[in-house]
């Protein structure tokens, strides 16, 4: 109870005092500088001078093999894009769009004769979901994003900013 009593009141005399969360690196996110994508380990990465902050478990796209060629392919892209906008108030908890399609992406669809797609997404779960909560956890069910749990949606938010590279593997 004594310990207790004495972190309540290094917290209140911490936030009276300004310097909870002000300079106290240990309750700070660090920044990333890049992400790093592993489809076939369906794991996410935050990098900072190429060593990992954090890692996730993520869900891809329903047909999650291969790169993504074209609109309703169900595919995750494949390659290396950049972090575009943040979006607070998506259909999903949170999302970060990534710059999918680049022009590489545009002429290959170009050259197949059909529209490349977009809207790919770091998300978390959906706001209004379709099927029950737990259905989303340990398989891929997305249209071709990147979901991750909302508490893990969180952290990445608050550990990347908007022009961070990412780069999806295979």
């Amino acid at each position: 109870m004594i310990r207790f009593s004495s972190i309540v009141l290094f917290v209140v005399a911490s936030a009276l005092t300004g310097n909870l969360f002000a300079d106290n690196a240990m309750l700070q996110n660090p920044v990333a500088d890049r992400i790093l994508v592993d489809k076939s380990d369906r794991r996410l990465m935050l990098l900072k001078d190429g060593v990992v902050l954090r890692s996730f478990d993520v869900s891809l796209g329903l047909s999650p093999k291969g790169p993504k060629r074209q609109e309703g392919d169900f595919k995750t892209p494949e390659g290396v894009y950049s972090l575009e906008a943040k979006n607070k108030t998506s259909d999903f908890f949170l999302s970060i769009k990534i710059s999918y399609p680049e022009q590489s992406d545009r002429r290959r669809a170009d050259q197949l004769g059909v529209h490349p797609g977009g809207q790919i997404m770091i998300h978390g779960q959906p706001n209004e979901p379709k099927h029950p909560v737990a259905s989303y956890k340990g398989r891929d069910w997305t249209d071709g994003c990147i979901a991750v749990s909302n508490g893990d949606m969180v952290d990445i938010w608050l550990m990347t900013e908007v022009g961070t590279t990412i780069e999806i593997q295979p």
